[in-house]
C-alpha cells in the first residue's frame, strides 16, 4: 500500500515493532524511575503530582474534544488527498485551539474558587501547560500517517533526558514541583517538534473550503467518550484525595501506575491498527478488516492473563521492590485493579478498533457512560469505607460493564473474534507457570531476586505451553 506521494506506507509489522518499542520505554523508564522518586518524595509528596496530573487530565479532555481519537480516523481517511488532508488538519487544530481557550478560562476560574486547587494552584498550574503543548502536538496526525518510527525515536529522546534530570534535580521531598515539571517534559515536549515538523506533511497555507461544523457530531460523541471514560481512570484518584488525603492517593497512584503501564504492552500491539482498520472499512476491505481482529485479540488475551495472574501473585514484591516498604498499602489496590488488564485489552479491540472504525462511536459512547456511573457511584461508597482498596474495586467493577456492553452491542462480529482465543489453553498455562513461580520464588532470597526468578520460570513456563498461539508473523507481514 502506498501513500499520496506513492511513498510506501509503514507494514504493520513495523508500526507494531515500533509501538512495543515505544511501550517498552514506557515500562523500562518508570521501572527506573519509580523507585527513585517514590523514596525521595515520599507518599504525600507523590500524592501531590498524581493529584494534580488528575486534575489536569480531566481539563485536557475537556480541551481535546474527543480529538485524538477522531483526528486518527478522519486522517486516516483524507491521507491519499495532500488538499483534503491538509484542510482537515487544519479545521481540526483551529477548533481544538479554541476548545483550549474555553478550558483554561474554566480553570483558572476553578483555581480562584476551590480551596483544594487553590493550596496546590503552582503545581496544577504548571502541570497545566499539558493542555495547549496537547494541541499544538497534532499527535492524531502522525498517528494517522503511521509515522510510528519517528514518534517513537522521538519520545525516547526525551523520557532519556527526563529520567536524567530526575536523578540530577529530584533530592528530596521538597522537590515534588520539579518532578511535575519534568512529568510535562517528558509527555509534550515532543510536541513541539511535532508543529515544527508539521510543514513536511501538510500545506501550511490556507487551502479553503473550510467546513469546521462537518466534524462537530462525530468529535462530540469521542468527547462524550473521552469524558465518561476519564471519569472511570483518572477521577476516582481525585475524589481519593478529596475524601481522604494526599498519601492515599499516592498508594493508590502507585498501584494505578503500575497497572497502566501493564496495559499499555498489552494494547500496544492493536494500537497501531485503529488508521489502518478505518482504512480497510472505509475501503469495503471487511475480510481483512476481521481477519486481523481476530488475531489481534488472540495475543492480546495470550499476554494479558498471565499478565494479570503474575502481577496479582507477586504485587507484594512488586510494590516492595518499586515503591518501599512504605508503600505496602499499594498492595490490595494493586491486586483488586489487576484484572482490569484483561477487560481493558479485550475492550480495546471491540471498542477501538472494531467499533470505531464501523463508525458505531455511539455504542463506545454507551459503554464508557454506564461504566463512568458504576465507577462514580462506587467510589463514593467504597472509598470512605476501604480507601483506596475502594477505588480499585470500583475501576474493576466499571471495567466489566464496559466490557460487557462493547461484546453486547458488537454482536456476532464479537463472537466471532472471540472464538479465537484458545482460553482452556491460557489457563491451564497460567495454572502450571504461577505454580512454577511460586515455587521458584520460594528457593530465593531478597525481592529482586525473586521477582527475576519467578517471572523467567513463570514466562518459560507458559511460553512452552502456549506455543501454538504464537504465530505472529501471520499478522505482522501484512500490509
Amino acid at each position: 500500500m502506498q501513500n499520496r506521494s506513492g511513498e510506501k506506507t509503514p507494514s504493520i509489522k513495523v508500526n507494531m515493532l515500533m509501538n512495543v518499542l515505544l511501550t517498552l520505554s514506557s515500562i523500562i523508564f518508570p521501572l527506573i524511575t519509580l523507585p527513585y522518586v517514590t523514596r525521595v518524595l515520599n507518599p504525600a509528596g507523590i500524592g501531590k503530582v498524581y493529584f494534580a496530573t488528575s486534575v489536569i487530565t480531566f481539563f485536557s479532555m475537556l480541551a481535546e474534544l474527543g480529538i485524538p481519537v477522531y483526528g486518527i480516523r478522519a486522517c486516516a481517511r483524507a491521507r491519499d488527498d495532500e488538499i483534503d488532508l491538509s484542510r482537515t488538519v487544519h479545521e481540526i487544530v483551529a477548533i481544538n485551539l479554541v476548545t483550549c481557550l474555553i478550558t483554561y478560562i474554566a480553570f483558572f476560574t476553578m483555581i480562584l474558587t476551590v480551596p483544594k486547587f487553590s493550596e496546590d494552584r503552582l503545581m496544577i498550574t504548571i502541570m497545566s501547560s499539558l493542555i495547549f503543548l496537547n494541541a499544538i502536538g497534532v499527535e492524531w496526525l502522525y498517528k494517522a500517517l503511521e509515522k510510528y518510527t519517528y514518534i517513537t525515536i522521538r519520545s525516547l529522546v526525551f523520557k532519556v533526558i527526563a529520567v536524567i534530570g530526575m536523578f540530577l534535580l529530584v533530592r528530596s521531598s521538597q522537590d515534588h514541583m520539579i518532578y511535575g515539571c519534568l512529568t510535562v517534559f517528558a509527555a509534550s515536549a515532543s510536541n513541539v517538534l511535532n508543529f515544527v515538523n508539521l510543514r513536511k506533511h501538510i500545506l501550511l497555507r490556507p487551502v479553503g473550503g473550510y467546513r469546521f461544523a462537518r466534524h462537530l457530531p462525530a468529535m462530540m460523541m469521542f468527547f462524550a467518550l473521552a469524558a465518561a471514560t476519564t471519569i472511570y481512570t483518572s477521577l476516582d484518584l481525585a475524589i481519593l484525595d478529596f475524601l481522604k488525603d494526599d498519601a492515599e492517593a499516592g498508594l493508590y497512584g502507585v498501584s494505578v501506575k503500575i497497572k497502566l503501564v501493564i496495559v499499555s504492552l498489552v494494547t500496544s500491539a492493536s494500537a497501531v491498527l485503529l488508521p489502518r482498520n478505518s482504512y480497510y472499512y472505509d475501503k469495503g476491505q471487511k475480510n481483512q478488516f476481521m481477519e486481523i481482529l481476530s488475531k489481534t485479540i488472540m495475543i492480546v488475551a495470550a499476554v494479558s492473563v498471565p499478565a494479570a495472574v503474575y502481577f496479582v501473585i507477586f504485587a507484594r514484591d512488586c510494590i516492595d521492590l518499586l515503591a518501599g516498604s512504605g508503600f505496602a498499602g499499594a498492595v490490595l489496590p494493586m491486586q483488586v485493579i489487576m484484572p482490569t488488564v484483561i477487560l481493558i485489552g479485550i475492550s480495546n479491540v471491540i471498542g477501538i478498533q472494531m467499533l470505531i472504525p464501523e463508525g458505531r462511536e455511539r455504542d463506545v459512547v454507551i459503554s464508557s457512560v454506564a461504566g463512568a456511573i458504576v465507577d462514580l457511584v462506587l467510589n463514593f461508597i467504597l472509598i470512605p469505607h476501604f480507601a483506596s482498596a475502594g477505588a480499585a474495586a470500583a475501576t474493576l467493577a466499571a471495567e466489566f460493564v464496559v466490557t460487557g456492553y462493547l461484546v453486547y452491542a458488537a454482536g456476532k462480529d464479537a463472537l466471532q473474534i472471540l472464538r479465537t482465543i484458545p482460553a482452556a489453553r491460557i489457563i491451564a498455562a497460567c495454572i502450571a507457570a504461577s505454580a512454577g513461580g511460586i515455587l521458584a520464588a520460594r528457593l530465593a532470597d531478597g525481592t529482586f531476586i525473586r521477582l527475576c526468578i519467578s517471572s523467567i520460570c513463570f514466562a518459560v513456563i507458559y511460553l512452552i505451553m502456549t506455543r501454538s498461539i504464537w504465530r505472529p508473523d501471520e499478522i505482522l507481514h501484512r500490509n
